[in-house]
């Protein structure tokens, strides 16, 4: 288990790294074969100086064809620093300090399995972490289907709606500013050294939980819409909730330890949940309870419906405003659900 160290204040300086410094690129993954090919594509496509570039890949044990992807892709092209550690422990923030710990750039650049930067993506963050504009730098997601069926679509589209995920700004902003937390990161080496690695305790959140004790330590979260790369969200609902209960659950771990960072559309989903279950069982004694439900439920697929038509007739396809409500739905019911357990269970 990885010992989290007490936050010291960051004391900004300027920055003494080269033009081109050397950068690490972490992979955390585990049974991608699916798409770490697609990821080393796009990185090896980069305009970053390819010799100032090494990837690094913290494999969880995988049981598919990921490994063996790998390699072949590090036989074929010879140019391409590519390293592959095992992750014994197969979730993502010991990968990532696996990773963290081997890397020997001065820069840290998070990547994920199933993500596409583009490809100015490594020389945009290098850029602004140089220019000093905060300790921890990301970009904004191209959110795109996990396959091409109806119900695939429909998540993606739920996934960039503010109504579906809140003010969770990388998903769909076009601004510039300062933010709570970015869903990946750049990050001086040094940083690492300052607060500590990410926190093995949480198998989800961990960016966030991370992005908090920058922000405690005086640090800045810099979120620019220029850095982009392509996300693939979920291809089914179960996938989907899945996905969500993990997030919710962890969610509430986490806020346990910082309380203060809890923000208004993380307390919606759980109140959502606990009104419908208190309605639901208010019915069984009282009777105009269980039409105070359905009413209730009413008013929240409409105002689901709303935006959902217009996001679906941008997109040419009004048979996905249905698939938005429901993916959205699937959303909050599993987000909440799993935060209320979360509260109660350690």
């Amino acid at each position: 288990m990885t010992t989290i160290v007490a936050a010291r204040k960051i004391k900004p300086g300027l920055d003494k790294t080269p033009m081109n410094p050397l950068v690490s690129v972490i992979i955390p993954c585990r049974n991608e074969e699916n798409t770490i090919h697609l990821v080393l594509d796009a990185l090896h496509q980069q305009s970053f100086p390819l010799e100032k570039m090494e990837i690094v890949i913290a494999d969880g044990l995988s049981t598919d064809n990921t490994r063996s992807e790998i390699q072949a892709y590090a036989d074929s092209h010879p140019l391409l620093k590519l390293r592959l550690l095992d992750n014994p422990r197969k979730n993502i923030p010991s990968g990532l300090n696996i990773a963290i710990n081997a890397a020997v750039g001065e820069i840290i650049v998070r990547m994920d399995a199933h993500s596409l930067p583009e490809p100015d993506y490594i020389a945009r963050m290098v850029a602004a972490i140089q220019s000093n504009i905060a300790e921890n730098v990301g970009g904004v997601w191209d959110i795109a289907a996990g396959n091409k069926s109806w119900v695939a679509r429909s998540i993606a589209a739920a996934a960039s709606n503010p109504l579906s995920v809140g003010d969770a700004l990388y998903r769909y902003t076009n601004r510039a500013g300062y933010v709570d937390t970015v869903p990946y990161g750049c990050y001086r080496r040094s940083l690492f050294d300052e607060i500590g690695l990410f926190d093995e305790t949480l198998l989800a959140n961990e960016d966030y939980e991370i992005n908090a004790r920058i922000r405690q330590s005086g640090g800045r979260i810099w979120l620019d819409p220029a850095i982009r790369c392509t996300y693939f969200a979920r291809p089914t609902l179960k996938a989907l909730a899945k996905q969500y209960w993990g997030y919710g659950y962890w969610k509430a771990q986490m806020l346990k330890r910082y309380p203060k960072t809890l923000r208004w559309r993380q307390a919606l989903p759980p109140l959502f949940v606990l009104g419908l279950v208190f309605l639901a069982i208010a019915g069984f004694f009282w009777r105009p309870a269980w039409i105070a439900l359905a009413a209730f439920l009413a008013v929240y697929l409409l105002v689901q419906l709303i935006p959902a038509v217009a996001i679906a007739r941008k997109k040419n396809d009004l048979s996905l405003s249905f698939g938005i409500v429901l993916a959205t739905l699937t959303m909050h019911l599993s987000w909440g659900s799993a935060f209320i357990v979360g509260l109660f269970n350690s």
